[in-house]
């Protein structure tokens, strides 16, 4: 399949989707398919992942699966393995791991501090960790790691382990950007806004809100007046995962309609 990721092989972290409709990862790893990419799609959930790879395959794309708990290095190793073993190399990496908790620092449960900061941040960092010898054996490769706006920003929402876990994804980011840049790697984050995602809908549902009161709230302060889909975050993402961003590493690029540009 010919495409701007023709050739290339991607592994698509979390390309599931925790619900029915599109989620991000699931978006993204159909639209890198589509564009030619033979993608290595892994998730937490067997039915979720394989629904994905289903679809890609149904529209004539190259799709494998399989199920990884991202806390685990082992689990994350196997995949990273599996993945090079079958398609000879990995030329992408996204990461769009992550869930979400309610409270404040006062009111978060402390277990679910450390589940978050397990799955958002060390998740990311492990597959970082297990795929970069691969990219500098090879010459090079592109990592995509998806963030929040809510890490550099608050959004009105008490997420206090989401926002620090993934503003940890940040600055990781950046470090893999400066001290791998010299062996062809550019790594670069996704700060996801408010997107209509089923991960997004049971996030707020989990905080007691209405869905949709919460967005017809924010619709009026997104300065493109509409909530952001999955299908904006994939486009991103292949732009940074093509050759159009070779000169683009160690940049934080919100996918929000413009919303952090603005006071809330």
């Amino acid at each position: 399949m010919a495409g701007r990721l023709g050739g290339k092989v991607a592994l698509v972290m979390g390309a599931g989707s925790s619900g029915p409709g599109w989620g991000n990862g699931k978006a993204v790893a159909a639209l890198f398919a589509a564009e030619g990419a033979r993608v290595f799609a892994v998730d937490r959930d067997l039915a979720a992942v394989a629904l994905t790879r289903e679809k890609i395959r149904h529209a004539g794309g190259v799709c494998s699966d399989a199920i990884a708990d991202v806390s685990q290095s082992a689990e994350v190793a196997d995949v990273v393995s599996r993945c090079v073993a079958e398609f000879g190399r990995i030329d992408i990496l996204h990461n769009n791991v992550g869930i979400v908790a309610p409270g404040s620092v006062t009111r978060v449960k402390e277990e679910d501090w450390e589940k978050l900061f397990a799955v958002n941040a060390r998740g990311q960092m492990l597959a970082c960790r297990h795929v970069i010898p691969h990219m500098v054996e090879q010459g090079g490769g592109v990592i995509i790691n998806v963030s929040t706006i809510a890490s550099v920003r608050h959004l009105g929402f008490s997420y206090s382990a989401y926002d620090a876990s993934k503003a940890a994804v940040n600055a990781m980011t950046r470090g893999i950007a400066v001290d791998f840049g010299p062996k062809g790697i550019r790594a670069n984050v996704i700060l996801v806004g408010m997107m209509d995602t089923p991960l997004a809908r049971g996030g707020i549902e989990a905080a007691g809100r209405a869905v949709d009161d919460v967005y017809t709230s924010y619709t009026k302060s997104i300065p493109l007046r509409r909530m952001g889909t999955a299908h904006d975050v994939a486009r991103l993402a292949l732009f940074l995962a093509g050759d159009d961003s070779a000169y683009i590493t160690g940049a934080e690029i919100p996918v929000d309609g413009g919303l952090i540009a603005r006071s809330l």
